[in-house]
């Protein structure tokens, strides 16, 4: 154990159980640790480093910023933020945006305008999420999400209730024309890689249309090129009222952001909502930088083209072990189920030096920048064979 890790376990509040690698610096989709011991990493910082580790472009916007104005409040304008609004709101088809600081900032955002804009219309009943969702750790997200997440922090937020996932019936038969909002992960991450029905998805839009409901889309982890398309609910030609968005939106510099129609967005008055770092000119110009990465690369039909691939891959090499039980995902954010706890897996293929990760209970998910080499998919597809077969 070397002096960080002692000083963890003596200083720091102990709820990370984590891999026994002191990290020390990284470069593309390598990282290195410091007793430099080089480590292939397909789990992007839990989908934050869609760039990879230390993107020139990245690196470069953060020097140029830290020499101009860190920070200066929302008292001001500042250029940066209001390039990265105009270029979120044509992203993503929206029209206006409002800057945090984190995914689980932009998700109670969400909640907070969703609610003001039920007021307005006269609304006062729940907001719906689906069943195995993950929008975030505080009180409000938690009360949105999976039951273990609750469990020891009651009472519970009202306000909120949930329906099984993909599951239109259910949903039908929950809602109102007093619910406020319908809001779930176009793919699940926490709850296991699980992607939206393409159906759902439709027949919710006309649901939310019908009874005048908003639709609210969570995009903090499977946004910004990860699923082939810059947000993955424009893979079925779907229009929300409110998107969140965070995770890998600056390279690795943390920035959350909720887009909206304008007829939502206008809920919201002087005062009603804000942030002290959010949207400040440091993070918004990096944020743009990636963006500039993001679309000068390619890489968003890249994560289509290489996600395909390592998906093909899986299949080939993984779904015929008897301890698969299923393989999906989108783009470059792929599960693979097992029939047996998927954390053991992932500790094997550390002894191999890749970085995975295991989520809820049975799933090994894959999360690698968007930068990773098919001859490096093929090593990590490789190297969890050999850990399914070590551990079966």
């Amino acid at each position: 154990m070397n002096k960080a890790q002692q000083l963890e376990k003596q200083y720091h509040f102990q709820v990370y159980n984590r891999l026994p690698v002191t990290l020390s610096h990284g470069k593309g989709a390598l990282v290195w640790d410091t007793k430099g011991n080089e480590y292939l990493d397909a789990f992007g910082g839990l989908a934050v480093n869609n760039l990879g580790h230390c993107h020139p472009k990245i690196v470069a916007a953060i020097k140029e910023q830290a020499e101009k104005l860190l920070h200066a409040s929302n008292f001001f304008y500042n250029e940066p933020q209001s390039l990265l609004a105009e270029r979120l709101a044509k992203l993503s088809g929206l029209d206006r945006v409002f800057f945090c600081n984190s995914g689980v900032e932009a998700m109670e955002a969400c909640v907070k305008l969703a609610r003001k804009w039920g007021k307005k219309n006269g609304k006062s009943g729940d907001v719906i999420t689906l069943s195995e969702g993950f929008h975030g750790r505080s009180v409000t997200t938690i009360a949105m999400g999976m039951p273990s997440y609750q469990e020891g922090f009651d009472p519970m937020p009202t306000g909120f209730d949930q329906v099984p996932f993909n599951d239109f019936e259910a949903l039908k038969a929950k809602v109102n024309e007093d619910t406020i909002a319908i809001g779930f992960e176009t793919i699940q991450g926490s709850g296991g890689v699980n992607v939206i029905d393409g159906e759902f998805l439709k027949k919710t839009r006309q649901l939310c249309d019908d009874l005048n409901i908003l639709m609210i889309i969570d995009e903090v982890q499977c946004g910004v090129g990860r699923s082939g398309k810059f947000y993955a609910y424009q893979h079925f030609d779907v229009k929300p009222d409110i998107v969140a968005t965070a995770k890998a939106l600056a390279g690795g510099i943390p920035i959350g952001s909720i887009m909206a129609k304008e007829e939502v967005a206008s809920a919201l008055g002087f005062g009603d909502h804000g942030t002290t770092f959010g949207g400040n000119p440091f993070a918004c110009h990096v944020a743009n930088a990636a963006l500039d990465a993001i679309e000068e690369e390619g890489l968003v039909d890249g994560a289509a083209e290489k996600g395909a691939f390592m998906m093909e891959l899986l299949k080939e090499k993984v779904a015929g072990l008897t301890s698969v039980k299923d393989i999906r995902g989108l783009g470059l954010m792929l599960g693979v189920e097992l029939n047996r706890p998927a954390r053991p897996v992932v500790d094997k293929m550390f002894e191999h030096n890749i970085l995975g990760n295991a989520a809820h209970g049975t799933v090994v998910r894959f999360l690698p920048p968007l930068v990773i080499t098919k001859e490096q998919i093929e090593r990590v597809v490789d190297e969890l064979v050999w850990a399914l077969n070590q551990t079966d």
